[in-house]
């Protein structure tokens, strides 16, 4: 498997929980609102692929998509 991951915070969904910025505070930031957006393209370097799938996991809102790309 030699995909590159991608996330994507689906902004209808976030609540402003914030698990994903604790769990992976390199690859989420919060808006004014408390609500998580990715960082940058949302590029996901190598290193950080699993916290990438456990912010996924832990979202009580199913907002955060991680893309294979």
């Amino acid at each position: 498997m030699s995909g590159k991951l991608k996330i994507h915070v689906d902004q209808d969904k976030c609540q402003g929980h914030a698990r994903c910025k604790s769990l992976a505070p390199e690859l989420f930031e919060l808006d004014k609102f408390g609500n998580a957006h990715e960082i940058g393209d949302g590029s996901v370097p190598k290193e950080l692929e699993d916290k990438a799938w456990l912010a996924q996991a832990n979202c009580p809102e199913i907002a955060i998509e991680v893309i294979e790309e």
